[in-house]
Parts: C-alpha cells; sequence; structure tokens
C-alpha cells in the first residue's frame, strides 16, 4: 500500500510538535533551577558579614562577658553556648512578652508549640543529672520553649527559653529576616517551674551545622574577640 504525502506531512508535523514539547519541558525545568540557585544565592548574600540581626530589635550585644557564647557553666559541657540577653544588658530592656524575631531568612526544624513545663521534681532531678555535662536531650529540656532555624550554608540559629511561639509557626515554615517568631521567656528555668515571670531571658545560638553536635558561634574565643567577630557577622547597633 502506497505512503500517500498528507500520512508523511501528519508524521512529520506530529514529530515536530513533540520536539517542541520536549524543548518546552526542558526549558521550564532549567527556568525552574535558576530560579531556586537565584533564591539560594540570594538567601546566602544576606547571610554574608553583617547578614544575620539580633533576634531582638533595638538590642545590642550583651554587655557581660558571662552573658556571650563560650562563658563557663556548671552544665551545658562547661561552657554557655549562646548569646543570653536579660535584663538591661543588651542596650535594650529585656522584658517578659517581648518580640523575638528571626535573624535571618530560613526554614523552621523545630517549634515546641506543645511544650510542658516540667514540675518541680523534674527539674530537680534534670538539675542533678546535668552537673557534669547535659546531652542533646537534656539540653532541650534546659532551653525550655524552643525555635531552630536552618539557614543555607548549613548554619542553625535556635531561640530558647520563649514564653510562647507565633501561631502558625510550625516545622517546614519559611521565615524571612526580621520576621516575628515567639515572645521571650523564662521556659526551662526554676522560675518558670515556680510558676513566675521573673528571670525572663533570651537563650540566642548560632550553629555551624547541628546544634549541641557541631561548632557554636565565638566558640574557643576570647570575649574580645569574639565581640569583633560579631561585627562582621550581625547587623549591629
Amino acid at each position: 500500500m502506497p505512503i500517500k504525502p498528507g500520512w508523511i506531512l501528519l508524521a512529520l508535523v506530529t514529530l515536530l510538535a513533540l520536539w517542541q514539547s520536549v524543548q518546552l519541558s526542558g526549558a521550564r525545568r532549567q527556568i525552574a533551577v535558576l530560579q531556586s540557585e537565584i533564591s539560594q544565592l540570594k538567601e546566602r548574600l544576606e547571610q554574608g558579614p553583617g547578614g544575620f540581626m539580633l533576634p531582638l530589635p533595638g538590642a545590642c550585644l550583651p554587655k557581660t562577658d558571662g552573658n556571650l557564647p563560650g562563658a563557663p557553666r556548671e552544665y551545658r559541657k562547661g561552657t554557655n553556648p549562646g548569646f543570653v540577653f536579660t535584663g538591661d544588658d543588651a542596650c535594650i530592656p529585656v522584658r517578659y512578652g517581648m518580640g523575638v524575631v528571626a535573624a535571618a531568612g530560613g526554614e523552621v526544624i523545630k517549634a515546641e508549640t506543645s511544650y510542658k513545663e516540667m514540675s518541680r521534681a523534674e527539674f530537680e532531678a534534670l538539675v542533678r543529672a546535668v552537673a557534669n555535662g547535659a546531652g542533646p536531650e537534656q539540653m532541650d529540656k534546659l532551653r525550655g520553649r524552643e525555635v531552630w532555624i536552618r539557614h543555607p550554608g548549613g548554619f542553625t540559629t535556635v531561640y530558647a527559653h520563649l514564653a510562647e511561639i507565633a501561631p502558625g509557626l510550625k516545622v517546614g515554615s519559611r521565615v524571612h529576616k526580621g520576621q516575628w517568631i515567639g515572645r521571650v521567656g523564662n521556659s526551662g528555668t526554676e522560675a518558670a517551674v515556680r510558676g513566675t515571670r521573673e528571670g525572663a531571658r533570651l537563650l540566642f545560638e548560632l550553629w555551624d551545622g547541628e546544634p549541641d553536635r557541631d561548632r557554636y558561634f565565638g566558640q574557643g574565643l576570647t570575649p574580645e574577640a569574639l565581640r569583633a567577630r560579631a561585627r562582621l557577622e550581625f547587623a549591629l547597633p
């Protein structure tokens, strides 16, 4: 049976349509990849020198060396891994219920919305158990109500002792720099166990990797060197 010219034309048109479809699909994938790379680059640039902000708007670095990363502690493996904002030690009065914001854009990987305060017996047992150092699970309890945010480049920020977490914030949420994520509290402390609002504080940690497993910002630095390094990493007033 002879092949009619119309059939050949139809086959050519079909092949052309398939080729165009493949090309369009590939272009769409390339555009999606490019958009993702642009977004990641933008976030990395945001985390560059001065790219992180302190989580309390208007605050400066704690003035007391004992409230800086690396300060001695009787637990937590002998040192404090973060900045402690409390009282009038950071240029602004730190009060129970004041807003806490994300230090940079990223993805929420922990948001303890169902946190329950320890009983006095549980708290006292925990304090005894961590006398010679605290493991990751014990550290979680010591930090009280927490939010963790993972940032481009493998950095993680921790916001601890919160009174509450912003409504709707959950694991997987994307947040932008300066977004409200919770409120200052005293969860995980002896004052909270007693049911008071005394000792309001925010523990803020910046980790190059996983909290309690990798290196925290300022690890091994003197207070003077840490402050100099912080001027490069944070947008300070």
